[in-house]
């Protein structure tokens, strides 16, 4: 399998080179833009590129649900299209007014899973000009470890990274090369995102006998993925890193800081302690709606579904107990603005998924 190119550790926590820092966008600099429209949220970054890579110099950011009522009707339902479709627009209205040269915007779980995708791709050119694709999940995959490698340590053997989404979490088991690059062994994709699972379970309240059973089940689903690479007997060794992204990661972190409010410059890149996971998550669970709703980190846009979140995120700290995980703010945007500007790209030619399950 090809590997991938030594990491750049040369990028700011925020996306931004210290280059990028020093030398603003010039008046004929080419801007590039990447969305990730994924089941909950939808998100973009307009960036140009620097010396090492890029710096962003606008976004957007809007919860959706796309994926609402997926898991259960099978299709994508017409509110969650209008809603989203009308955030598109605002991305295609930005963009436009920052005469990106250059674009990729991808959508993920939801719209892999739903029967009426090409119907909503379709609208969703119509009417805000947006050519959307749809990856699978080996490259969603693939462009999350992209957009992750400034965070990885290159002292280490080996890198777990997991990305728990809305409708699936993605896990990645990469080899850290002498070189400081990274290849690539395993990865799989596995039905537990956090609105898959609430919706499964029927609400979001858990009694703690259910919290319990679905941090099980979720180790149940993970051992093969487990067995299959020695990632246990690495975790022992004390050979691992282990890196979290998506919203339930950055917001477990945000609360362990007590954020007045959530912000990413202080969250993406930080260390989460599996004990405050165990610790904060065991105080969520247990807690209503409005009270999740109250934290500033949580809101009430994600108070339905952090439990879920919370569980997937325990269901990992029991069965790879590496002590502490790097928090990452950054993912398939990262990832494919890296591949925009050159930067070295993760390969995974070789590597056959475990089935999702």
């Amino acid at each position: 399998m090809p590997a991938v190119p030594p990491l750049n550790n040369n990028s700011r926590a925020d996306g931004r080179s210290r280059a990028g820092r020093r030398n603003g966008p010039g008046r004929n600099q080419r801007l590039f833009a990447a969305l990730d429209l994924g089941t909950n949220n939808c998100r973009l970054l307009i960036a140009h590129q620097t010396r090492h890579g890029f710096r962003v110099i606008d976004g957007f950011s809007r919860i959706v649900r796309l994926g609402e009522g997926v898991s259960e009707a099978g299709t994508l339902s017409d509110k969650a299209i209008d809603r989203t479709v009308e955030a598109l627009k605002i991305c295609a209205k930005k963009m436009g007014r920052r005469r990106v040269s250059k674009s990729r915007c991808v959508a993920t779980q939801a719209a892999r899973s739903a029967k009426n995708s090409p119907y909503f791709v379709e609208r969703v050119k119509e009417e805000a000009g947006i050519d959307l694709e749809i990856i699978t999940s080996q490259e969603e995959a693939e462009l999350t470890l992209t957009g992750c490698f400034p965070l990885l340590d290159r002292s280490q053997d080996h890198a777990l990274m997991f990305d728990v989404g809305g409708g699936s979490a993605e896990f990645v088991w990469a080899r850290i090369l002498p070189d400081g690059g990274a290849q690539v062994d395993g990865w799989t994709s596995l039905p537990c995102g956090v609105v898959t699972l609430t919706e499964q379970h029927g609400g979001s309240d858990f009694s703690p006998d259910e919290y319990e059973k679905l941090i099980l089940d979720v180790v149940d689903m993970l051992r093969s993925f487990d067995e299959q690479h020695g990632i246990s007997h690495h975790i022992a060794e004390e050979k691992v890193q282990m890196v979290g992204t998506a919203g339930t990661v950055t917001t477990i972190a945000g609360v362990d800081m007590c954020l007045p409010r959530y912000n990413r410059s202080v969250v993406d890149g930080a260390w989460l302690s599996f004990d405050a996971v165990a610790r904060i998550s065991g105080e969520l669970s247990v807690q209503n709606y409005d009270q999740r709703a109250a934290h500033p980190c949580i809101g009430h846009n994600r108070a339905d579904l952090v439990v879920a979140g919370c569980a997937v995120l325990e269901a990992v700290c029991r069965l790879w107990p590496a002590g502490q995980l790097r928090v990452a703010d950054r993912g398939v945007r990262e990832g494919i603005l890296s591949v925009m500007v050159g930067q070295p790209q993760a390969s995974f030619t070789a590597v056959t998924p475990l089935a999702a399950g």
